[in-house]
């Protein structure tokens, strides 16, 4: 064997190798939020849709269900029906958005393992 053949490599082929494994290091981290975002895109469609369904279908039903109770309820109470059924709505409009709020804040729409991928990556960098 001759000698140059038992030396370590340089400092130019050690930049390389770092190079490369940094760049294939960033490319793993790329397909992994690919992937992970398509899974939160499917999610974020699907939560689009029933809510858009069920928009449609709470209209309809609120305002027959509306109807129906103001033509019952006038001989008793009067136009004191109108504000006691805006009083309902607001309460009900009220639970929607918390409930809505509850389904964003459960981690469906998150990357966590992307999130923890490069925060492990930060911490082993500095």
């Amino acid at each position: 064997m001759t000698e140059s053949s038992q030396r370590p490599p340089g400092l130019i082929a050690s930049l390389g190798n770092v190079a490369r494994n940094s760049l294939g290091l960033l490319l793993t981290r790329l397909e992994l939020a690919a992937l992970e975002l398509s899974e939160v895109r499917n999610h974020l469609l699907l939560l689009v849709l029933v809510f858009a369904l069920a928009v449609v279908a709470g209209c309809f039903a609120l305002a027959y269900a509306t109807v129906t109770i103001v033509y019952l309820a006038w001989n008793v109470l009067g136009w004191l029906i109108l504000p006691l059924m805006t009083g309902v709505f607001l309460v009900l409009a009220l639970g929607l958005v918390l409930y809505a709020r509850r389904l964003i804040r459960s981690g469906k729409l998150s990357m966590p393992a992307t999130m923890a991928e490069l925060k492990s990556d930060r911490d082993m960098l500095l």
